[in-house]
């Protein structure tokens, strides 16, 4: 009778471990999601905002300030061309991010981006950046990477700056650098 019981407790929390397991597989596609639903945790979008003609608003400035960061295992020269703007919510604005790779090998970057405050994801459309696809890079090369973007003019008034920060990492395949 107590090995019965035994059996039913050993079968009981196997089932919890192997569903602790799965649920600890889902909660990273789960976050994901909600991430890009709710723009929690400043993620923006991957494709391109298609944008449309609207009013500037020459009321009112916000501050876009510039963050370049390299993945440990990347070490590229990555930099924005200008650390701040000063733009108007509806205004269509063009900048860049300067990349170099001083390896002897080409390598291939993506860059993930991301905004703070997270609440401020929703309103900060970028039209076309690097970001959306990955760059290859010949070895020794240096390039000017194009931003463009519209600060939304339904940005909650009480937020002045916005933080773009984007962190650049090495997506080389192994096997396809070859070393000039």
């Amino acid at each position: 009778m107590a090995s019965n019981n035994t059996n039913k407790l050993v079968l009981k929390l196997f089932g919890a471990v192997v569903g602790m397991f799965a649920f600890g597989f889902a909660l990273v596609p789960l976050y994901d999601v909600f991430c890009d639903v709710t723009g929690l945790n400043g993620k923006t979008g991957t494709q391109a905002y298609q944008a449309v003609d609207v009013e500037v608003d020459t009321s009112r400035t916000v501050t876009v300030q510039f963050i370049a960061t390299n993945n440990d295992q990347m070490n590229w020269a990555f930099k924005p061309e200008k650390t701040m703007l000063k733009v108007h919510p509806g205004e269509a604005i063009t900048t860049s991010f300067y990349a170099k790779n001083p390896n002897a090998k080409d390598m291939i970057a993506q860059a993930i981006p991301s905004v703070s405050p997270g609440r401020a994801a929703e309103f900060f459309h970028k039209t076309e950046c690097f970001c959306f696809n990955q760059q290859p890079l010949a070895g020794g090369a240096e390039t000017d990477m194009p931003l463009q973007f519209i600060v939304d003019q339904d940005l909650p008034k009480d937020i002045r700056t916005i933080t773009l920060s984007y962190t650049i990492f090495d997506v080389t395949p192994s096997g396809v650098a070859q070393a000039k």
